[in-house]
């Protein structure tokens, strides 16, 4: 079997939109969409990343030419999505919720249609981010799709890294400066994911008012401003690197989201990312 390369293109785009739909009632819109229900625009500026897969040809070294996607891309989506307004200039939005997960989509429905991508390759991921905060994923094969929904939180906390299974030496020697015994601080980065398919009405896979409120109770609101080895419960016989953080993290997230968790991501520094996921 010939081995294949995928390749990622990015673009943006300016938009605005609404989670509200004309054809119900102002009562129907906040019972459906909740704190996010409002008759008028916000605006996003969306960034897209559209990977493909397939042969390099022995002949040009490449999967595909990236012209002829960066066309694709401004002719498919650009056109239809910068500088307008998508409730009310494409026509599927009039009767569906604008929400990342319902663009996500239609995007795909929009490049995966015969012809429409140069026969050479085939769609196979999209990852559309509304805002740094937040962004989608949707991963496409033959016979099926997959949705993930990953949304960003930040907490600052201070630890120290110091094993009570080594003496101070060992500790000293293994941790350097990590084992300051005043301790240090980081602002963490966190990336929680979860996966599911979209409601029908809200065209969301989870309320985002729920996972933040929940995220928040079960670790951001409990780490933040606090040193872990000392202030949580979980540390303080624990060893608090990175690894173990994220690995608490998840577990305590784990059967208690409103939707399926699939991984996540902790960011220590600019530098260092961890992950654990299901």
């Amino acid at each position: 079997m010939a081995q294949t390369v995928r390749m990622t293109r990015r673009v943006g785009f300016s938009s605005g939109h609404r989670y509200w739909l004309n054809t119900l009632t102002d009562s129907e819109n906040h019972n459906r969409f909740g704190k996010w229900a409002s008759p008028y625009n916000h605006g996003h500026n969306y960034v897209l990343d559209v990977t493909v897969e397939g042969e390099v040809n022995p002949t040009t070294g490449m999967v595909v030419n990236i012209k002829r996607i960066d066309d694709l891309l401004k002719a498919v989506v650009i056109r239809q999505f910068d500088g307008k307004s998508i409730n009310d200039e494409i026509p599927f939005f009039q009767a569906h919720a604008s929400s990342l997960e319902n663009l996500l989509l239609y995007i795909a429905g929009q490049l995966a249609g015969d012809g429409v991508l140069p026969a050479e390759v085939r769609l196979t991921t999209l990852r559309l981010e509304e805002m740094p905060t937040l962004y989608g994923e949707l991963s496409l094969s033959a016979d099926s799709t997959y949705m993930t929904l990953t949304r960003t939180f930040e907490f600052a906390a201070s630890h120290r890294l110091d094993s009570p299974l080594l003496t101070p030496e060992q500790n000293l020697e293994l941790f350097g400066k990590c084992n300051n015994p005043a301790g240090h601080g980081h602002n963490y980065i966190l990336e929680v994911t979860v996966s599911g398919v979209p409601d029908p009405n809200t065209g969301m896979i989870v309320d985002l008012e729920d996972l933040d409120r929940l995220v928040g109770e079960l670790v951001v609101d409990r780490y933040d401003h606090k040193n872990l080895n000392v202030d949580i419960p979980e540390f303080q016989r624990m060893t608090t690197t990175s690894e173990i953080v994220a690995l608490e993290i998840f577990n305590r997230l784990k059967d208690r989201l409103p939707a399926k968790l699939l991984r996540v991501r902790l960011h220590e520094t600019a530098r260092n990312m961890f992950e654990v996921s299901e």
